[in-house]
Parts: structure tokens; sequence; C-alpha cells
């Protein structure tokens, strides 16, 4: 699965609240090293006959069903839990319903559409690829970088009778990460009213983060992480290890506290001049450390984060690609990738405890996982001797509850 690997590579693309919180760190408890009874329990599996390249993309709320999408056929694919065919599309044709380049994986809405965003506007489909809704974007797109996470895709939420959606948040915002003012005006993700089509921008850098250290950051480096629980969100962003727990009432979201996380093995950032970004550009680099993805699992969040590449040996890789020398940058890549810290965090939102910390099963792919129906989804990894014609997944329980 070529797009595994190139997620560690820099990809540079050329475009045409409330301050109060209450700060909690939980260093004591070292989520990094901490020993618990918790552990994953395989439960079962699901085989889908397909010769490409796919990326788990979704796991339905109820766990019935399972989205994906296939690079090599460009097509969002979705099967039941006995890995029967339930639809199949691809809009990369340019036609009126067509998403253009896409900004984040396709997810579910319920478990009879399918919401994405691309650069032509945030779209919803059935199963089969009939275009049910079309938003247009608050403003136009300049330019965006998309760096896929398997299992994280864009986020549906239900409020007060009606469904929202909670895209990555593009505005320009007459800004770049080369001034102050980017900083300051950055809003993380939309709270965009399906039905209406309106959005609202939400979740700034709050004081304290480290983006408002005087630094310039790339994409990558905060993208957001987050997951909605009883009318609140739990939400980090990328390389700063926080837990932010926002309250939403009256349409506005509003800090209730941030936690501090210590994992171990989560590297800094390298710290980048402000003067060295140029207006016009979007970087990412999957090769630095991140809060990934977090997801519910019965009364308990599994955060996903990873640790980073050493970025010394990460600079030697990539000049060795640049050099022409790609066979030996990719295992020396891959080699990174293994030796990187990366896992599950398990936390509990009533006492705002870290209760474990637990590695990736073994075998599967660990780029990424999905939840539904109180279970954890992971994607097998690819076999190193021979090209498969199937992708599997696996359903996993997490015991110790």
């Amino acid at each position: 699965m070529k797009y595994t690997f190139y997620i560690f590579l820099a990809i540079i693309l050329f475009s045409c609240g409330n301050e109060k919180s209450n700060e909690t760190n939980q260093s004591s408890d070292s989520p990094g090293n901490s020993q618990s009874d918790f552990q994953l329990q395989k439960v079962d599996s699901v085989d889908f006959k397909l010769l490409g390249d796919p990326i788990l993309s979704d796991v339905s709320d109820d766990g019935s069903q399972i989205l994906f999408y296939d690079y090599a056929s460009s097509e969002i694919i979705s099967i039941d839990q006995n890995g029967q065919l339930l639809g199949k599309f691809s809009k990369q044709e340019d036609t009126p319903d067509a998403y253009g380049f896409m900004m984040e994986l396709p997810g579910f809405i319920g478990n009879d559409q399918v919401a994405l965003s691309g650069m032509r506007g945030i779209f919803t489909y059935n199963l089969t690829g009939d275009m049910i809704t079309k938003i247009d974007h608050p403003e136009s797109v300049g330019g965006v970088g998309f760096m896929p996470i398997a299992g994280k895709s864009l986020e549906t939420v239900s409020w007060n009778g009606k469904k929202y959606l909670l895209p990555k948040s593009v505005r320009t915002r007459g800004t770049y990460p080369g001034e102050q003012a980017f900083y300051d005006r950055f809003r993380a993700l939309e709270w965009v009213d399906v039905a209406s089509g309106e959005s609202q921008e939400i979740i700034p850098f709050e004081e304290g983060s480290l983006f408002k250290n005087g630094y310039g950051y790339i994409v990558s480096d905060y993208t957001p992480a987050f997951e909605w629980v009883n009318e609140k969100l739990y939400l980090s962003l990328g390389a700063d290890p926080k837990l932010h727990i926002y309250q939403f009432s009256d349409n506005e979201f509003v800090r209730d506290t941030t936690i501090l996380m210590d994992i171990a093995g989560f590297q800094e950032l390298v710290l980048t001049e402000r003067s060295e970004f140029q207006e016009g550009t979007v970087s990412l680099n999957g090769s630095t450390p991140a809060i990934r993805n977090i997801h519910r699992v019965n009364d308990l969040l599994v955060i996903h984060y990873f640790g980073g590449l050493d970025p010394a040996a990460t600079e030697e890789a990539e000049q060795l690609w640049m050099s022409g020398n790609e066979e030996e940058a990719e295992l020396l890549f891959e080699k990174l990738e293994r030796e990187a810290s990366k896992g599950l965090l398990i936390f509990d939102p009533k006492t705002k405890k870290f209760l474990a910390n637990l590695p990736f099963p073994k075998g599967m792919n660990e780029g990424g996982l999905s939840a539904g129906g109180n279970f954890l989804w992971f994607q097998k990894a690819p076999s190193e001797e021979m090209e498969e014609d199937f992708v599997r997944f696996y359903k996993y329980k997490l015991e110790g509850i």
C-alpha cells in the first residue's frame, strides 16, 4: 500500500473563544508508560475481494458497515459486516457532482449516506454515488494539503435534532503562516449545518498553545484530532500534546479544561522561523509527532498518537530521496517508522484520567483505526511477500472496561 510510505515525505502544494480554562497536567500518570489490565481482544474479521490500494475510511456508528477508499481506482466503497458490497462509486470526472481534489477521507452519515470534503465543496452522496447535497466552502479555496490517515474521515454529529459536519477549516483569512495574523485568526474546524449549509468557524489557538510561541508551523503540525461526546468536543491539535475539552451550548464552544499529555517518545517539533514561509504554499510532513485521531468506545476515548521520527535521521532519508536513492530512502523511512513511538491512549472523560497506553495489535496497519458499534476496527497490514487480491478489516473489543 503505497500511501503508507508517502505520508512520511514532506508534501508541498502551490495554490492559484473563550480564554478561561482549567489546565491539568497529567504527567504524574505518565500515559506513555502506564500499565493496566486493558487489552485489545480480536472479535471478528471482514474480507472484501479487491486488487488495489485501499485505506480504511470510516465505520458506521452501529458498526454494521465499513467504508474505505481505493487509491488505485479512485473509488469510495462500502461493505457490510459479511463483506458484501453495498455500493461503490468514483467522482473523478469533470461533472457537477465531482468533489475535485479530496481534502478529507469520506465518512458515513447514518447508514445510507457518505460525506466528504473536496476543493469544490462538501458533498453528500448515497452509497452508489448519487449526489444528495453540495455545500459550498465559506470562501474560495486557494490551496490545500491532504495527508490520509486511516480512520480519519469527515465527521458528522447530531445536536438539537439537526445534523452537523465538522470539516477542517480551509479559510485563508487573508494571511499565511509567516505572519502573526495567521495565528491570531486561526480556527481549526467548521461547524456546518447539513440542512442549511451554513458554516461557523470554531476552535482557535488557545493561550499557552505551542503555536503561539512566535515560530512558524505547517498544516500537519496543527491538524485537529477530535471526538464529539454528549455535547462536548474533545480535541487535540497535532504536535501539541494537549487534550482540550469544549462545552457546547447556545451555538458556542467554550473551553472547559485542557489536559497536558506526557507521552513517552513524543518528540518536539524542530522550530522554524516565520521568515522561511512563503505566501501561497501549503506544506505537510508525516514524519513529525502528532495526536492523529480520537475515537469513542463505550464511555472511553481512544487517542491515537504518533511520536514522530528522529529529525536528524529523517533529514538523511529525505536527502537520499532527493538525490535519487529512492529505494534506500524508503527502507530508512520504514525503519524509522517501526522504531517510532506510537499507540492508543485510553482516557476516561468522567474522571479525566488516562487509564492505559496500548500498542497496535500485531499484523495491523499502524497508520490508523476506526470505531463503530463500541468496537475498534483495524485494517490488516499488507503482505511483504506477495500482492494480495483482498482487503481485510479486523474488529477488536477493548477489554478491561
